[in-house]
């Protein structure tokens, strides 16, 4: 197996990127940009901290972020399973990248930049919903924001293929990593109540 070991070989091996590659890329939220984020109600959120690099996906029934300003994005943390793994990352580094979907669309938008947490209790009030508010907000100051080109989604077939059969459930996955302690028939039996009660 060979393998790249520095970028002078990735060069080499991949060439110059095109004009439209690199001048696609803002320092902040141009008209479009700023629409199609706005559409998009799925984001997955990277960060990175002492355990590593981690991805976590996001969504919501309308616009998965707030845009407050040409440089800044708002993402309420909606509840999840209380891992706090992206906020854990946050606090201790404050890198974060996202990338944002639509269903329908091949592009994809990624806005690289740094988060910081957000608890002040306006700021959680403004995004509140049937009498709930996000425990936290993460403010993502914008250092960069460009569109992915199509062809991952379209080789894919992200948004025309059918559904795959015999997935594992979460709760076969949960009782084999917990070799039977969680998770089984009952978890996936109760799932569905369970979410219904706790989606915000």
């Amino acid at each position: 197996m060979s393998w790249i070991e520095d970028e002078a070989a990735l060069a080499a091996l991949y060439g110059t990127p095109g004009p439209a590659s690199t001048r696609k890329v803002a320092d902040r939220l141009t008209d479009g940009y700023r629409r199609w984020i706005e559409a998009s109600r799925f984001a997955i959120l990277a960060t990175v901290g002492e355990g590593g690099v981690d991805a976590s996906p996001r969504g919501d029934d309308g616009p998965v972020v707030r845009v407050a300003d040409d440089r800044t994005l708002l993402l309420p943390d909606w509840r999840g399973n209380d891992r706090i793994d992206s906020l854990r990352n946050v606090v201790a580094d404050g890198r974060v990248s996202l990338l944002f979907l639509a269903p329908g669309s091949g592009n994809v938008i990624r806005v690289r930049g740094r988060a910081r947490v957000g608890v002040s209790p306006d700021l959680l009030a403004s995004f509140e919903r049937g009498g709930k508010r996000p425990r936290s907000v993460l403010a993502v100051s914008v250092e960069a924001v460009y569109f992915q080109c199509a062809r991952a989604v379209i080789r894919s077939g992200l948004w025309s293929a059918e559904p795959v059969e015999g997935l594992p459930t979460a709760g076969e996955m949960l009782a084999e990593a917990s070799r039977g302690d969680e998770g089984g028939a009952e978890y996936d039996a109760a799932w569905a109540g369970r979410a219904a009660r706790t989606m915000w």
